[in-house]
């Protein structure tokens, strides 16, 4: 069957009062910037509180519905068939041999819920829905189907405008609200599971990403690297365009390796990582930063350990994952498709200078301490760190 446009439902967007038309036009940028990579011409638009994909000629039908499962704010998407307005007889035959041609096994139950926008229309929505109930009822006498208007199989909605809108599958959204419409936040993006999770997660809250990644060769290869980029590319299918930092931090790494003790080394890092990641996100102007951390995972996420990483931090922290075991993580990576790329065996920063008894639950003040060892270079090396940062525009 051909459908010539998408009903896209939205859902709190609906709640949300004089502000809704922002909220609308937002996912409605969203819905044209994820179909301008599929072949076909598209006319996206908002009327009455609903906003429609009108499909112009000839396009890839399962193509299109995957790029628009992939837009945070809609909850369905509904495949519609127009049809001309040639008077009602006409459109009985007509929803008749929709249901013929949509389900040839009509061993179910169904109900016709109607919607008169056009008020000149000589039927109410009550009997459009009673007698167009009655013609597919009638017409396929042998078969089985039933009217059932409680809990139908099948909920056949008829709209009608200047032309009339026939639908009756309903293909879940991502949820969410549209990206940009809760500011935006830098990811701190490494090669594992869980980071593109966390950016993922809080992305489909409406929030844009920017994203730093820490690189140290050539302790990690290009491979790594290319894997973090790649990871990028399939959240930002979501997120929408992500401006990935790529950090060269070998030098400071190796420095904290020489000056601290080694079963701080992991804190320290990581520490030096946020401050480098807080930069960027204030020069950007980020409202805070995400990680894929999740309490007691590893030794760096105790709660000890969160809350030392958090005493360099001015902005807010966001950590979607916090509460999530490892099997969550992965169940969600699967969905988002970031999985198989994720365990490629090419190892990032956080691994290759990991210690082998890691201080699980480390003293501030302590750690405060040990970086006073680093004050003859670090401000030197940090600077240098941000200065040959390479931008990545992630599409």
């Amino acid at each position: 069957m051909r459908f010539h446009t998408f009903l896209l439902k939205y859902g709190e967007i609906g709640i949300k009062g004089k502000n809704r038309h922002l909220f609308e036009d937002a996912l409605v940028r969203q819905v044209r910037y994820a179909l301008k990579d599929v072949d076909g011409q598209f006319d996206v638009h908002k009327s009455q509180a609903r906003i429609y994909v009108d499909c112009e000629g000839d396009y890839d039908y399962d193509e299109t519905v995957e790029h628009l499962k992939k837009v945070f704010g809609l909850v369905g998407i509904c495949p519609v068939v127009r049809m001309e307005d040639k008077g009602f007889e006409e459109l009985k035959k007509d929803v008749v041999a929709y249901m013929d041609e949509m389900y040839p096994d009509k061993n179910f139950t169904f109900k016709v819920e109607s919607r008169r926008a056009k008020k000149s229309y000589p039927l109410n929505s009550m009997e459009i829905s009673r007698d167009l109930g009655e013609a597919i009822l009638y017409a396929f006498p042998e078969s089985g189907i039933k009217v059932d208007v409680h809990h139908p199989d099948v909920m056949v909605n008829v709209e009608v405008r200047n032309e009339i809108y026939v639908y009756s599958q309903i293909i879940p959204g991502a949820g969410g609200m549209p990206v940009g419409t809760n500011g935006s936040a830098m990811l701190l993006l490494s090669g594992g599971i869980d980071s593109p999770v966390a950016g993922y997660m809080v992305s489909k809250r409406g929030v844009s990403l920017e994203a730093t990644y820490f690189h140290a060769p050539p302790y990690t290869s290009e491979r790594a690297k290319q894997k973090v980029v790649d990871l990028a590319k399939k959240v930002a299918k979501y997120s929408g365009p992500i401006k990935l930092h790529v950090v060269n931090f070998t030098d400071i790494q190796l420095y904290i390796y020489d000056q601290c003790p080694h079963d701080e080394l992991t804190i320290i890092m990581r520490r030096y990582m946020m401050r480098i990641a807080e930069h960027f996100a204030k020069e950007d102007g980020c409202l805070g930063m995400i990680t894929g951390e999740s309490i007691g995972q590893v030794a760096s996420q105790t709660m000890q350990s969160l809350a030392a990483t958090n005493d360099v931090c001015t902005m807010p922290v966001y950590r979607p994952l916090i509460g999530f075991d490892k099997q969550e993580i992965v169940d969600v990576s699967e969905k988002i498709d970031t999985y198989e790329t994720s365990i490629q065996p090419f190892e990032d920063c956080c691994t290759i200078f990991v210690a082998k008894h890691p201080v699980t639950k480390p003293n501030i003040d302590v750690i405060r301490r040990s970086e006073e060892n680093l004050n003859e270079k670090i401000d030197e090396l940090m600077k240098q760190a941000v200065e040959t940062v390479e931008v990545i525009e992630v599409k």
